[in-house]
């Protein structure tokens, strides 16, 4: 893999911002125009480089390394890199939870420690949000889908493994930008907290991960649940 240099990113600048350069190159360039392309640039660069340390970060978690350790690999304090990274269960504490999305985390992490996983990964997720109603199945069901067939496929995907140690668990990557979404979409509609329709909206919209593939084969793409939701009736305040 061939990383690229400042020249590459340059000539990327260039090539994107179309409306920068004037026709017959007799005028200087939109040099505005260009710093705004180059920034949003910048910033999809450094998440993309934040989500390649984050991943490998969970993967140390999910093997047992210590926050010291992490810390010391990466040239910085143990709370550094707590604050950094800190765990989706931690900064998604109950307070910023509705009630019924408080209850399916139940049944999420009680799906991986009855399985022995270490990690709590999408397919966790998809099986407590469908464990029993809330706004995830009701959503489903307005999009034509049955949750409680959903629950046993999905139930289907949930491997063994050999952990014994619950309070070693750790989110996966997709589970952590599932969560982000679901934040991010309970801000879109003003709600004072994040419910399990807008968690459910988050697993279809990052596209990848075992709920993603479980929602995909019952072709609920993540447009399919947006679409759905206009069809149910606004929550009680």
């Amino acid at each position: 893999m061939t990383i690229p240099d400042l020249d590459d990113l340059i000539a990327e600048v260039d090539r994107t911002c179309t409306t920068a350069h004037r026709p017959g190159g007799q005028e200087q360039p939109d040099w505005l125009a260009l710093l705004t392309t180059a920034a949003g640039l910048a910033g999809r660069l450094q998440a993309l480089a934040d989500d390649l340390v984050e991943d490998y970060v969970e993967h140390c978690r999910m093997h047992g390394c210590s926050w010291t350790d992490i810390g010391t690999a990466l040239g910085v304090t143990r709370q550094a890199v707590q604050q950094r990274f800190h765990a989706p269960h931690k900064r998604y504490g109950p307070e910023t939870m509705s009630e019924e999305l408080r209850q399916a985390m139940t049944h999420v992490k009680r799906a991986a420690v009855q399985h022995r996983n270490n990690y709590i990964g999408t397919e966790h997720l998809l099986w407590g949000l469908t464990a029993e109603d809330n706004s995830a199945t009701r959503l489903l069901s307005a999009a034509g889908a049955s949750p409680e067939t959903l629950h046993r496929t999905v139930g289907d995907r949930l491997s063994m493994g050999a952990s014994q140690a619950a309070e070693r668990i750790a989110w996966t990557p997709f589970s952590r930008k599932a969560i982000a979404l679901a934040e991010e979409r309970s801000k879109e509609t003003g709600s004072a907290h994040i419910d399990c329709d807008h968690l459910l909206l988050g697993l279809a919209r990052i596209g990848r991960g075992v709920a993603a593939e479980v929602l995909d084969e019952a072709g609920l793409s993540a447009e399919t649940l947006d679409n759905a939701t206009k069809d149910q009736p606004m929550p009680t305040p």
